[in-house]
C-alpha cells in the first residue's frame, strides 16, 4: 500500500513513522515547504527526488499516484487540500481539526459521501486504552446513567508557550481558536462518553497573562539578549536546551544540537519574549455544555498547569469515575449509604501501550490502515462521527465571543442551509 505526505512537521512525521514501520506501506511522495524538512522526510522514508514537493499544487497536478494522503499541514490549509484529494480520488488521513469552519468541516463530510472515499480524523483520544476502558465503564451501566462531568485539559504552562503563544497556534487568524485547535480533542471525548450530541453550549475566557504588560520589568524582546532571564521561567534556553532530542525542542530545529538550537532561537517566534508576541488565543476558557439527553459537562482548558494531561470526574447515578490520563488510573467508587460505611472503589490501571498519546497514535493508524485494506468503513474518528466536536467547539467559542448561549439545533441548522445552498 502506498501513502503520501502532506506537511512533513512533527505530527505528520510520526504518522508516517507508524505506517513505515509496516513492511507492506510505502510513503511515496512528500510535500512540505519547508526545504530542510523536506529532505529530512525524503531521505528517512526514500522518497525520489521527483516525489520531492514544495507545494501541494505540484504533488496534486501528478493526479493519483498513491492509495491515500496524510494530510498534515496547517489548519487553514486543511480544506482546501482535502477537497481536492477528494476530488482526484484519495482516502484521507486528516490531522485534526478538520478545519476552523465548521461550514468546511461539512463540506468536506459531504464531498466524501459524493465521492465515496474515507476521511479518518485523528482524534487520537478514542484509541487510548485510558478512554476506551472508561467508555466501558459507563456503557455496561454499572453505576447507572451518566448525569454530569467534570473534565480538564491542563495544557501545561510551558506547552502553553511553546505551542499557542509562540508557536504556529498561537493566532486564531492563522490557525484557530484554541478550544477548536487543541480541545476538539476534548469535545470529541466528551460526545463519545455520553453518546449524545450537544444541546446547548455557553463558554467564557481571554487572554490574561501572556501579555506585554506582564512583561518582567528590564525584560528584552528575545530571551537570549534578556538581561533578566535567568529570573524567568520561560527563557528559552531553559525551555528547549535541558530536552534537547525531545519534543518540544525537535519542533524548533532538525539539528538539536545546542549550538543548532541557540541558533534557531536568535531569529524565530521560539527564542522571543512570551510577553510580546502577536499571539491572541486564550489561555484559559471555560465551557458549559448541555447535552440533547440531558447530561451537562463542564469543560475547561488551561494553560495555568504544570503538567500536561487530562483528568475528569464522572457523575453517575450510582456512583462516581475518576480519571488522570496521566497517572493512567482510573477510581470507579459506588455511592455509599452513609459517611460512615467503607467505600466500594475499584482502581483500574488500563495496558499501557507505546507510542504518543498513550498510544492514541498507534492505534490511530492502525485503524487507518486495517480501514483502507476493508472495504467496510467502521473507523471510530471517521469524518461522520468527528464533525458533531467541531461544531461544539466553533459554537464554544462564539458563545465565548459573543457572550450569548449556542443553541446547537438552531447553529446546525444555519450551517446545513450554507452548505446546501
Amino acid at each position: 500500500m502506498k501513502l503520501a505526505l502532506i506537511g512533513a512537521g512533527q505530527r505528520g512525521m510520526i504518522y508516517s513513522r507508524h505506517a513505515y514501520q509496516s513492511a507492506e506501506i510505502e510513503i511515496v511522495a512528500v510535500v512540505e515547504p519547508d526545504d530542510i524538512r523536506r529532505k529530512a522526510a525524503a531521505d528517512e522514508f526514500q522518497i525520489p527526488q521527483e516525489k520531492q514537493f514544495e507545494t501541494v499544487d505540484e504533488f496534486y497536478r501528478m493526479g493519483k499516484i498513491c492509495d491515500a494522503v496524510i494530510i498534515s499541514s496547517m489548519d487553514r490549509d486543511h480544506y482546501v487540500q482535502t477537497m481536492e484529494a477528494l476530488n482526484i480520488g484519495y482516502d484521507i488521513l486528516l490531522e485534526k481539526p478538520i478545519s476552523p469552519s465548521p461550514d468546511e468541516c461539512l463540506r468536506i463530510q459531504k464531498k466524501a459521501h459524493e465521492k465515496g472515499r474515507k476521511v479518518i480524523v485523528c482524534h487520537v483520544l478514542r484509541y487510548t486504552n485510558f478512554f476506551a476502558e472508561i467508555k466501558k465503564i459507563i456503557d455496561s451501566g454499572e453505576l447507572g446513567k451518566v448525569i454530569t462531568i467534570q473534565h480538564n485539559e491542563n495544557i501545561g504552562n510551558f506547552h502553553m508557550a511553546h505551542s499557542f503563544v509562540r508557536g504556529n497556534w498561537r493566532r486564531s487568524d492563522l490557525a484557530s481558536p484554541i478550544i477548536m485547535q487543541k480541545s476538539c480533542h476534548d469535545m470529541d471525548i466528551l460526545a463519545w462518553l455520553v453518546d449524545s450530541g450537544a444541546k446547548r453550549i455557553s463558554s467564557y475566557g481571554n487572554l490574561t497573562y501572556f501579555t506585554e504588560e506582564n512583561a518582567p520589568a528590564g525584560s528584552a524582546e528575545r530571551c537570549l539578549d534578556c538581561k533578566v532571564a535567568a529570573d524567568c521561567r520561560f527563557d528559552a534556553r531553559k525551555a528547549y536546551l535541558p530536552v534537547r532530542g525531545q519534543w518540544p525542542a525537535t519542533v524548533i530545529s532538525l539539528d538539536q544540537t545546542e549550538e543548532g538550537l541557540l541558533q534557531e532561537l536568535q531569529t524565530s517566534p521560539y527564542g522571543h519574549c512570551v510577553y510580546r508576541m502577536d499571539n491572541d488565543v486564550c489561555d484559559h476558557q471555560v465551557t458549559l455544555i448541555e447535552f440533547k439527553n440531558g447530561v451537562t459537562a463542564t469543560f475547561s482548558l488551561s494553560g495555568f498547569t504544570n503538567k500536561m494531561h487530562r483528568t475528569l470526574k464522572i457523575m453517575c447515578e450510582h456512583g462516581e469515575i475518576r480519571g488522570d490520563d496521566n497517572l493512567n488510573i482510573i477510581e470507579v467508587t459506588r455511592f455509599n449509604s452513609n459517611m460512615a460505611e467503607a467505600s466500594q472503589q475499584t482502581v483500574i490501571r488500563p495496558a499501557a501501550v507505546g507510542g504518543g498519546h498513550n498510544g492514541g497514535d498507534t492505534g490511530l493508524m492502525t485503524d487507518f490502515l486495517e480501514n483502507l485494506e476493508n472495504a467496510d468503513f467502521s473507523s471510530r474518528s471517521s469524518i461522520d462521527m468527528s464533525v458533531e466536536s467541531h461544531i461544539m467547539a466553533y459554537a464554544a467559542e462564539e458563545a465565548r465571543v459573543t457572550g450569548t448561549v449556542i443553541d446547537l439545533d438552531d447553529l446546525k441548522e444555519e450551517l446545513q442551509h450554507g452548505v446546501t445552498a
